[in-house]
């Protein structure tokens, strides 16, 4: 226990440092490029953080354990649980981490019409997910089609973020790096082949740490004795979003709340299109009691921030919620 102890240590370590570069890299690339802080943090953090939480189901149910149930399990609890995690306990984190400074009637104030796109693309795709666990297994043909919906949404999106791009730099909202590079430190020049090659160090090392982090949780999970459905909806989600929450949070400390939300909401919309449609295809995708609880709290929770997407910024406090959505996910499902 204690050897897995240590290791959850020296994984989260790597993790922080990971995102430090991460983030780092990220806000050069997009200021070299001259695009939006949206588009920054919905597109690019996004994608690039969601490495982990994607490989997961995949690796689960394409090489995972001999015993096919845990793995469709694994990649069920996988798929379903990050954007839970995200919408409830990565927005209240966040919240907290500058409640001292900004205070519980604050605001944290993404560029509007992003953050508002976000969440409507999210909360399309995953009601459709979430009614798909209704059509039989069998329909091969309808479940394909609603897959392929998912995917046809997600390139939607892509390319209206990137449409937004301009005309949001010309408003003020392009992405613009504070700090020196870290390899432009060890005087190397800040040019697109460093930058790239830091963004990749600090991915590497960001999938590294995820998957370090996933080990450990798992050997601690096994002694506890938690069944793999828990284990996938509840603890792999913490490790494999730890990359989207400490870059969230170095970019709120930063004030860069577009960039801190844009990195949540657009690996939302990532993970509530393309993961559900593997998930459609490839697993059983039933409407289990854990799985419809975790959705619907999940929906829950995105509606909650759209409802509270006003002109003058998210308040903190409304933030918070979000937290609640999330302790009575587990007591709910732990309690059963």
């Amino acid at each position: 226990m204690a050897g897995f102890g240590l290791r959850l240590i020296l994984m989260l370590f790597v993790i922080l440092a990971a995102a430090e570069l991460f983030t780092n890299a990220l806000e050069h690339l997009g200021d070299k490029l001259g695009i939006s802080e949206g588009m920054t943090g919905s597109i690019f953090a996004a994608v690039g953080t969601a490495l982990p939480e994607t490989m997961v189901p995949l690796l689960a149910l394409f090489a995972g354990t001999s015993n096919v149930n845990v793995n469709e399990e694994i990649g069920v609890g996988a798929i379903l649980g990050a954007p839970l995690m995200l919408s409830t306990l990565s927005s209240c984190l966040m919240a907290l981490t500058i409640l001292r400074r900004r205070g519980v009637s604050g605001h944290i104030r993404p560029e509007r019409t992003g953050f508002v796109r976000d969440l409507n693309f999210f909360l399309c795709a995953f009601t459709l997910a979430a009614v798909s666990m209704y059509i039989p297994q069998e329909a091969r043909y309808i479940r394909g089609a609603i897959s392929f919906a998912l995917v046809l949404t997600y390139f939607v999106y892509i390319m209206l973020t990137l449409r937004a791009s301009e005309k949001l730099v010309e408003d003020g909202h392009g992405t613009e790096a504070d700090e020196k590079m870290f390899l432009g430190r060890l005087g190397l020049p800040t040019n697109l082949a460093t930058i790239l090659v830091q963004l990749a160090v600090g991915l590497a090392l960001l999938v590294f740490g995820a998957k370090g982090f996933i080990t450990a949780v798992d050997g601690v999970s096994h002694l506890l004795g938690v069944s793999a459905l828990l284990i996938s909806l509840l603890i792999i989600p913490i490790a494999t979003e730890l990359p989207e929450k400490v870059n969230s949070i170095l970019w709120i400390r930063r004030d860069k709340d577009t960039l801190a939300f844009g990195n949540i909401t657009g690996a939302m919309v990532f993970q509530g299109t393309l993961l559900p449609a593997i998930g459609i295809m490839l697993t059983p995708w039933q409407p289990r009691v854990e799985v419809l609880t975790g959705m619907v709290i999940t929906l829950v929770a995105a509606a909650w921030l759209r409802l509270n997407a006003r002109s003058g910024g998210l308040p903190i406090g409304a933030l918070l919620v979000n937290g609640g959505l999330y302790v009575a996910f587990l007591t709910i499902t732990l309690s059963r």
